[in-house]
């Protein structure tokens, strides 16, 4: 069980956490909610010990482990799977010590540690993750080093899965991640077998993957039994509770100090009266509900409507300079009320294919028409990292703006939620949340006939992107829209286009088709793992040097497991173990019937590779 008890901190004198506490039990799977800037990754940070607690404490059962996404991305020349298998720390500090373990005892125990802990599986299963991540069988074996820095942090987070933490605490995981890669997330951990503590703001992952949110605010944690949709109707059945109580309360007070007042000075009710006033002090007033409430987002619509199609491919083929063509073979249309997602895992197009539209690329072959007099506006994440550190959102709005008052340029800022300290602050000191509506507004500003948005919410707490979603539906133009979201998909896409083989079509189904189709695809992935164990047969067109050097590593295997056995042997010979440790003794047996086994299909394996040598 995760304990927190009265945990309180503060930071550059702010104060986060006040006497915070809250139960975690062991399986269970806990999103942690709140606004943007209430201390949620600080939370994570004071239980991992990364942190000093003012006072309080947060603590696991002895033994425990607990374990989190590396914060420094790996990028060593490792591949991919040797940096994940080194997740699972036990695993790697026995196989270190059975290199160099002499005593037999000590070595079968370790051997029958690493037979529990299914090490011998671990490829496969560090496979298998990083495949519904979203990396090719290809990149599984290549160099972290040769990834982005989004992909190096999908390693990490692969890494902390195959770890499999008795506690896991998962800060925004889905923030590196494309919808595919989220869908598969969102399964994985609803299977997970143990305890994890999640903050997202992803309400279809809050709602489908845990079974309990813990929510805090104003420096206070409050645990919700359900996922996202129930902790949200049942406070606000809570606020709606205190509101009655303080307003029955403020009715009691008035009509106690009415009392009061009326006959505090008359001799038959003084008494009376000072009990009153003694009742009236000791009453606490029921504190207001601080309602924090997110300013709205404000898309112009477009001031001249243009005739359909917006937007017509024939054949169109797009790509980057000279190089092969990235999407080819792309006919669709695009209507000023369309409202389309694009589907398809990263590095299959999607944002080759919204950089041509906002005319970004332009067609390498076939053609893209679209009327003159079109406009644009364009949204993608990585352009928080462009916007100028040193110029404030006033600045911005001005250049935008050059012949407005001073008075209209603060009232078009203040609309789009930015008060007058925040207009004028450095973007250096804005938040994700904050540059993201920057963005927005930036992007917007003259009322495009097309809004793109690349992967708009990753910076938004749950209320912002509910405020997004309205935007987006009260908005008139035409919406392209790329997320790893699927709430914000499904409340705001009509119309679902997949990118993937090359090519955009519409896909002929709605979110819970494509999803099956995702998870299809990973379970196809597991059988072919499952497949490729040592025990399967090989395959008989292989080319003879790749046979050879399949015959050299099961030569070194076998090797290994004959090691093995005469170990387990030599500790069996000493008939000690038979009458002190029994238990010991039939551990050992077990374990020396399950290599003779291995060795047995390694040896059939062995067998057939020659015989295919020779057949070839």
């Amino acid at each position: 069980m995760l304990q927190i008890n009265n945990l309180t901190f503060r930071i550059g004198g702010r104060l986060l956490l006040e006497g915070a506490s809250a139960s975690l039990p062991d399986g269970h799977k806990v999103g942690l909610v709140g606004r943007n800037g209430t201390g949620k990754s600080t939370l994570l940070k004071l239980i991992l010990g990364d942190l000093i607690s003012e006072a309080g404490s947060a603590s696991v059962p002895k033994n425990a482990r607990i374990g989190t996404v590396a914060q420094e991305a790996p990028g060593g020349p490792e591949s991919l799977l040797d940096t994940v298998m080194a997740g699972d720390k036990e695993r790697e500090a026995l196989l270190a010590e059975a290199e160099t373990a002499t005593d037999p005892h000590r070595i079968a125990e370790i051997q029958i540690r690493l037979a529990d802990i299914e090490a011998h599986s671990a490829p496969a299963r560090a496979a298998i993750i990083l495949a519904g991540l979203g990396f090719s069988e290809e990149a599984q074996n290549g160099p972290c080093s040769a990834l982005s820095g989004g992909w190096r942090m999908r390693v990490a987070l692969a890494a902390a899965l195959f770890g499999a933490p008795d506690v896991l605490l998962l800060d925004e995981p889905t923030n590196y991640l494309d919808l595919e890669g989220t869908i598969w997330l969102k399964s994985y951990i609803r299977d997970y077998p143990h305890t994890i503590l999640l903050v997202s703001h992803d309400r279809d992952l809050l709602n489908e993957a845990v079974d309990s949110i813990l929510h805090l605010d104003q420096g206070k944690l409050t645990i919700y039994v359900g996922n996202y949709d129930n902790f949200e109707r049942q406070r606000r059945e809570k606020q709606a509770l205190t509101l009655k109580m303080k307003r029955k309360q403020e009715e009691q007070r008035g009509h106690m100090q009415a009392f009061v007042d009326r006959f505090r000075y008359k001799a038959s009710k003084a008494r009376q009266a000072q009990s009153r006033l003694k009742a009236l002090a000791k009453l606490e007033p029921i504190a207001d509900m601080v309602e924090n409430r997110v300013a709205p987002f404000l898309f112009p619509n477009p001031e001249k409507a243009l005739a359909p199609p917006l937007v017509r491919w024939e054949k169109a083929s797009v790509g980057y300079g000279d190089g092969p063509p990235v999407l080819k073979n792309i006919t669709l249309r695009l209507d000023p009320d369309d409202r389309i997602a694009l589907l398809g895992s990263n590095g299959n197009g999607k944002s080759t294919f919204a950089k041509l539209l906002c005319g970004k690329l332009q067609v390498s072959a076939g053609e893209m028409r679209h009327p003159p007099r079109i406009t644009m506006g364009y949204f993608a994440q990585h352009q928080l990292d462009e916007l100028s550190e040193d110029l404030s959102p006033y600045e911005y709005i001005s250049a935008l703006m050059p012949d407005a008052t001073v008075s209209q340029r603060r009232a078009k800022i203040g609309a789009a939620g930015f008060g007058a300290a925040l207009a004028d602050s450095k973007c250096s000191t804005l938040s994700g949340g904050e540059k993201a509506r920057l963005l927005f507004m930036l992007a917007t500003f003259h009322g495009p006939h097309v809004l793109i948005l690349d992967e708009p919410t990753n910076h938004l707490d749950v209320d912002s992107r509910e405020a997004l979603i309205m935007a987006i539906n009260d908005y008139e133009g035409a919406v392209i829209l790329i997320s790893h979201d699927r709430h914000i998909i499904e409340t705001c896409a009509d119309q679902l286009w997949l990118v993937r083989d090359g090519t955009v079509k519409p896909f002929d189904g709605d979110m819970d088709e494509y999803t099956d189709i995702v998870l299809g695809r990973a379970a196809a992935v597991k059988k072919v793992e499952k497949a490729a164990a040592p025990a399967a047969k090989p395959p008989k067109k292989l080319m003879t040097p790749v046979i050879k050097k399949k015959i050299q590593e099961l030569d070194l295997k076998m090797l290994k497991i004959k090691d093995k056995i005469i170990l387990l042997e030599q500790a069996l010979a000493d008939h000690t173990i038979y009458s002190q440790e029994p238990k010991k003794a039939a551990d050992f047996a077990r374990l020396k019937s399950k290599f003779e086994s291995e060795l047995e299909r390694e040896e059939t394996y062995w067998l057939e590779l020659h015989e295919s040598t020779l057949n070839a």
